[in-house]
């Protein structure tokens, strides 16, 4: 598959490591490379699908272009989802296959679906509360995969969490739950080790995009990849 990474960040840089390693040809444009999305048209013609991993910025100069040119697109930038249903339907009107994930490592969906069950207990008397942790480079705050968290525990539960947010070091990512009670506490917690998983996890998920067509969430496919 002829894939273009967008961002060379540190997981953009990783995406295309291990594309290349799963034996994809393999293009890269930076920021610098592409302002405003103003490379685009040049390379999309040879490219079957874009990966996103830049700011929110930079990704909403950049999926109208993809996805007008019938290009699947798997995003994994965050901080831009006040724009999803602009997005969804520009996908609808160009038959594409769009694919976003807060995060796309294995590890940190099965936390979501960890999380899910155990808002069970602010019904039983708990209170709760979100930490995430991240690198001091991130641009959004709170991340992406917290604010999944908040909305998974809340359609659980039916009470909205608050979300405390740090940015220190070069922290790759670190979520934490906490139900406290007068009784005892719960604390539930994904650490990330490297950004490997979601480098993986978005190069999977533009394999199982061949094909297919429409507007798809990670968290909702992930068994399927």
């Amino acid at each position: 598959m002829n894939l273009l990474i967008l961002g060379r960040g540190k997981t953009g840089s990783l995406v295309a490591e291990v594309a290349r390693h799963r034996q994809h040809d393999v293009r890269v444009l930076g920021a610098s490379d592409n302002p405003r999305g103003s490379s685009l048209a040049a390379c999309l013609s040879q490219i079957d699908t874009v990966i996103d991993f830049t700011t929110p910025t930079a990704v909403l100069d950049s999926l109208p272009a993809c996805i007008r040119a019938g290009k699947n697109v798997v995003v994994g930038t965050t901080g831009w989802y006040s724009e999803l249903p602009g997005i969804r339907k520009l996908v609808t009107e160009n038959q594409t296959g769009f694919l976003y994930g807060s995060n796309f490592s294995i590890g940190v969906n099965l936390f979501f679906d960890i999380a899910r069950t155990a808002a069970a207990a602010l019904k039983h008397g708990y209170n709760g509360q979100i930490f995430e942790r991240h690198h001091a480079q991130k641009k959004d705050a709170p991340s992406g995969t917290a604010v999944t968290l908040q909305k998974t525990i809340t359609e659980s539960s039916g009470t909205e969490l608050e979300i405390i947010s740090f940015r220190e070091g070069d922290v790759v990512g670190m979520h934490e739950i906490v139900f406290d009670s007068s009784n005892d506490d719960i604390y539930l917690c994904h650490d990330a080790k490297s950004r490997s998983g979601f480098a993986e996890g978005a190069v999977r998920a533009a394999e199982w995009l061949v094909g297919k067509k429409g507007f798809f969430d990670f968290k909702d496919v992930w068994p399927q990849i």
